[in-house]
């Protein structure tokens, strides 16, 4: 629960603070820039329209690349403190393990990424796809297209893609597809041998990766030198344009993801949303990508959360939450349960850009 000593601090600033928790460091770092420019316009939009509950936002950044127990204390103290009225922020699933104690009941806290599902702490809503919405429905459509049945895993062992490979065998138990091997290496590692000789003795069709910023980088270029792509598709669920642009254009033949959001898109909301970018931050602007622009959607449905209640208290967000939408670059978003629906695409890579090829229906 909040302390009086909590909702004193916070009543008596005159600015809404709210932690970006975003990579700034370690293998997802590559994401930080673009998570933090995403963040910083949809600020100075809102606050040019009167900020949320009539006070202009401010943003304190915070590295959730950090060791764990760091950026646990971090998040932590902010929120002891009473310095911050909320948490936004793409990170990994460990920092999302490490941070809901320290928000639940206290501070609304929206969660950006995709994950494994399955999240219901207090307090927390998503904006990520779940496997339900992205991976699922993308495995039925290379189904259908490519008539790729046979898949092997290779992710970083933490959370996300363990339980994301559990989902899946699940999602698959009954059906003609099959997961026939997995492999799970360590954040940051570089040691992609065993996984490789293991995919290319296997009769697997694709490859299911989940992998997270440099290590994807690293693992698809590896990949391609050692000529599994001649006739093995990837399908990977955490890349944006800065994975292609570390891993390479050669590094890129038969790579697939899925997204809520692609620039390539031709929405009228997607294109007015990467204008408004580019104008902001002009042409060396950090690459505008799926995983940055969902920092952008997570400060949206923040303050659509906070305006439909009147409130920064939890518990009154939670009972109006059911009523909350909102209109951004990825179109009418609207709250379900603690989740957000949303249109969701499959793309395929074209050296360093995403071509989408199919809407996917969950």
């Amino acid at each position: 629960m909040i302390s009086v000593a909590d909702r004193n601090s916070r009543g008596s600033r005159s600015t809404l603070d709210i932690a970006l928790v975003v990579p700034l460091s370690g293998p997802a770092g590559m994401f930080g820039p673009s998570c933090e420019a995403c963040a910083r316009l949809a600020v100075e939009e809102l606050n040019a329209r009167g900020g949320i509950l009539d006070r202009p936002v401010r943003l304190y950044p915070v590295d959730a690349g950090a060791p764990l127990p760091a950026l646990s204390a971090r998040v932590e103290a902010l929120v002891r403190s009473g310095r911050v009225d909320g948490v936004v922020g793409w990170h990994l699933s460990d920092a999302r393990k490490v941070i809901t104690p320290h928000t639940a009941g206290r501070v609304p806290y929206v969660y950006t990424t995709c994950y494994e599902g399955g999240e219901d702490t207090a307090g927390v809503y998503m904006v990520g796809e779940t496997p339900s919405q992205q991976l699922f429905p993308a495995l039925r459509w290379l189904r259908t297209e490519f008539g790729v049945r046979r898949w092997c895993v290779v992710g970083n062992d933490y959370v996300w893609p363990r339980e994301t490979a559990r989902a899946t065998r699940d999602f698959m138990a009954g059906s003609d597809l099959e997961i026939i091997g997995e492999a799970f290496v360590p954040l940051g590692g570089r040691d992609f041998a065993p996984v490789l000789g293991l995919i290319a003795d296997s009769p697997a069709q694709g490859v299911l990766q989940l992998l997270v910023g440099a290590d994807a980088a690293a693992f698809n270029s590896a990949f391609a030198e050692a000529g599994l792509d001649d006739d093995r598709i990837r399908l990977a669920m955490m890349i944006g344009e800065d994975v292609l642009y570390a891993g390479g254009p050669d590094s890129t033949r038969g790579l697939f993801t899925a997204s809520g959001y692609f620039e390539s898109v031709v929405t009228p909301e997607g294109m007015d949303f990467g204008s408004r970018y580019t104008a902001r931050y002009g042409a060396f602007a950090p690459a505008l990508n799926n995983i940055g622009e969902s920092c952008y959607e997570g400060m949206l449905l923040f303050a659509a959360l906070v305006q439909t209640a009147g409130s920064l208290e939890p518990r009154e967000i939670e009972r109006r939450a059911r009523r909350v939408g909102y209109r951004g670059p990825r179109g009418t978003v609207r709250v379900r349960g603690v989740h957000t629906t949303q249109p969701v695409y499959l793309a395929n890579t074209d050296a360093f850009e995403f071509s989408v090829l199919a809407e996917l229906r969950p």
